[in-house]
């Protein structure tokens, strides 16, 4: 790995290639970081295959973080409904992280929701997500539901956290 240190990062748009490397690191970060099996890479699969088939690119919108060739992150944000955005995927690889990144990217989706009318931006995640959560609370997100479950082979709470825009 190179000095992250080194180049400019740049977001941009979802490219061929983009999608299975989202797949991989999501399902190899999640397994070693929480445990996670192989039900979750296949959500991360099934949420990439409906965007790529049916993205409407007057309200939807993904970002790949690189530096030169090398893809350090990703987030999305996809229509709910006529006044909620939802924002998905949202993924640092390790090496990127402490960067001022992760904000970065949340700002960038953020702004693109307020941008196309959205009133509501919701995201998913879970507790277990402290840096992330950290994060959303700084940016003005509110948690709005909590609860226990037993999904992709571990323990977890899940939450839904949403933003007024």
């Amino acid at each position: 790995m190179r000095d992250m240190a080194e180049g400019e990062i740049i977001l941009r748009d979802l490219a061929i290639g983009d999608a299975g490397w989202l797949i991989q690191q999501h399902g190899e970060l999640y397994a070693a970081d929480e445990g996670f099996d192989h039900t979750f890479e296949a959500l991360v699969a099934e949420i990439l295959a409906d965007y790529i088939r049916n993205r409407d690119s007057t309200c939807e919108r993904a970002w790949i973080a690189v530096r030169g060739a090398e893809r350090l992150g990703s987030i999305f944000c996809v229509r709910l409904d006529r006044q909620t955005a939802k924002l998905r995927l949202f993924l640092l690889v390790p090496q990127a992280r402490g960067l001022g990144l992760g904000k970065r990217l949340l700002q960038a989706c953020v702004a693109y929701a307020r941008a196309r009318g959205y009133r509501r931006l919701q995201l998913w995640t879970h507790e277990s997500h402290r840096a992330a959560c950290a994060l959303y609370r700084a940016a003005g997100f509110s948690l709005i539901a909590s609860a226990p479950v037993h999904s992709f082979g571990v323990d977890l709470v899940e939450q839904t956290w949403v933003l007024d825009l």
